[in-house]
């Protein structure tokens, strides 16, 4: 990633601007690049292939379907590029109803939003699987292999406040908030203040008072910049947040896993998958590949950096050697 933290950050809201445009559905082009193979090598069976990837319309999002998109091309599919549907619910509905064939979707969605659970399944692993399971037993629909990418709640502090306080994880914020109570100041959202599955569940899980601590109120963006800046010692944040990176920020582990798991996976039609069986062959090692750290890096080229999210996929899958980019 290029560009230094506070060129990064001078870019974001020029990125935002230029990704807050389109409408989702009412696109479907081509990407507007070739590429060749690399490791995914051209697929006999997929060649002319039709296959519309969609995406929500948020940046990790975007980058996924983006991932899927360039290496379908190299196997050889008619990609057409549905990217940027506005909500998860729309989102979905395409996809049930045949209006795309492919998208990413997250395990604590579908379990909680689409499948109508109130209590997540503690461990990740085990809430992609009931996940995989129920969706394809009620909805028809195919959950691809589990990846390591999850999008979930975190605190997140300054890499020299963790280091002068010994902090790794959330149960060592707990233990120095019941030392030090003047050190419990948060930066959080409003619903997250009152949500069960938000700061008061966090609090009883970890055994500190919620009453004793300090909160402070913010915008979901603005958390970031005012943990930074030193507003608050602990921010709530989401893990795969590009600006975790940008300003070195410090993502303590979820280390009693209170917070439900919201790991990545491709989503397809069960006939689809059925009918087209190398399209999860094609997508497994990306998967596999994808992590954390690697999301949120490609997170940030687009969102502070400015970088066009097609472009930002391409290009790692080039340096992964998945594709190629073809001699001019």
């Amino acid at each position: 990633m290029r560009g230094t933290p506070a060129a990064r950050l001078a870019a974001l809201a020029l990125a935002t601007g230029l990704l807050a445009s389109g409408c989702g559905l009412e696109s479907s082009f081509a990407l507007p690049f070739e590429v060749g193979p690399g490791s995914i090598r051209p697929v006999p069976e997929l060649a002319g292939v039709d296959v519309a990837v969609g995406s929500k319309d948020f940046t990790e999002n975007q980058v996924l379907g983006y991932l899927a998109e360039v290496a379908l091309v190299a196997a050889g599919a008619d990609v057409r590029d549905m990217t940027n549907i506005q909500g998860s619910n729309s989102a979905r509905q395409a996809l049930i109803t045949g209006d795309i064939d492919l998208s990413w979707d997250y395990t604590g969605t579908g379990w909680i939003s689409y499948l109508g659970n109130t209590d997540p399944i503690q461990g990740e692993r085990a809430q992609y699987e009931a996940v995989r399971d129920a969706d394809l037993a009620r909805n028809g629909l195919a959950w691809l292999d589990y990846s390591a990418v999850n999008n979930t709640y975190a605190f997140a502090v300054t890499r020299s406040f963790a280091e002068a306080n010994g902090l790794r994880t959330t149960s060592d914020m707990a233990e120095l908030i019941r030392r030090d109570p003047a050190k419990g100041v948060f930066c959080l959202e409003t619903e997250f203040v009152s949500r069960n599955d938000g700061f008061p569940g966090v609090a009883r899980a970890y055994g500190f008072d919620a009453g004793a601590v300090q909160v402070k109120t913010f915008g979901t963006g603005t958390i970031y910049t005012a943990t930074a800046d030193g507003l608050c010692n602990f921010g709530e944040v989401f893990t795969t947040d590009g600006r975790i990176l940008a300003l070195d920020l410090v993502v303590l582990e979820d280390d009693e896993k209170f917070f439900p798991q919201y790991n990545a996976a491709v989503v397809l039609r069960d006939e689809f998958d059925r009918a087209h069986p190398r399209v999860r062959e094609v997508l497994a090692p990306i998967v596999a590949k994808l992590d954390n750290d690697t999301i949120r890096e490609l997170n940030a080229e687009v969102d502070v950096d400015g970088r066009d999210p097609a472009v930002v996929a391409r290009d790692w899958l080039v340096e992964e050697g998945f594709v190629s980019v073809p001699a001019p």
